[in-house]
C-alpha cells in the first residue's frame, strides 16, 4: 500500500531539508515519517506540520520508506507534494 501511493504520486521529496523546504514553502500535502528515525531530528517536522495541520502517516522502518520512495537508502522523512 505504502508503495502504491507513493509510486503514482510524481511530486514526492525525500529527506529532512527537502521535506523542510517544501513545508515552509507550503507545498507539502502529506507526509509519511521513519517509525525508528531519531525523533529529535523529525521534532521541527512535526511542529510544522501541526501549525500547518498537514496529515502525518507513519511507516515501520526507514528502509522500507527509502525502498517505497525509490532510493537505495532508507529515509526519515517524505513528503508529497501539492498538485
Amino acid at each position: 500500500m505504502l508503495d502504491e501511493s507513493i509510486k503514482k504520486t510524481q511530486r514526492v521529496v525525500v529527506g529532512l531539508k527537502q521535506t523542510s523546504r517544501a513545508l515552509e514553502k507550503g507545498e507539502v500535502g502529506s507526509i509519511y515519517l521513519a517509525k525508528d528515525a531519531d525523533k529529535k531530528l523529525l521534532r521541527p517536522i512535526l511542529e510544522m506540520c501541526a501549525v500547518r495541520q498537514i496529515e502525518i502517516k507513519e511507516v515501520p522502518t526507514m528502509t522500507e520508506l527509502g525502498k517505497a520512495c525509490g532510493i537505495k537508502v532508507g529515509a526519515a522523512v517524505a513528503a508529497i507534494l501539492n498538485d
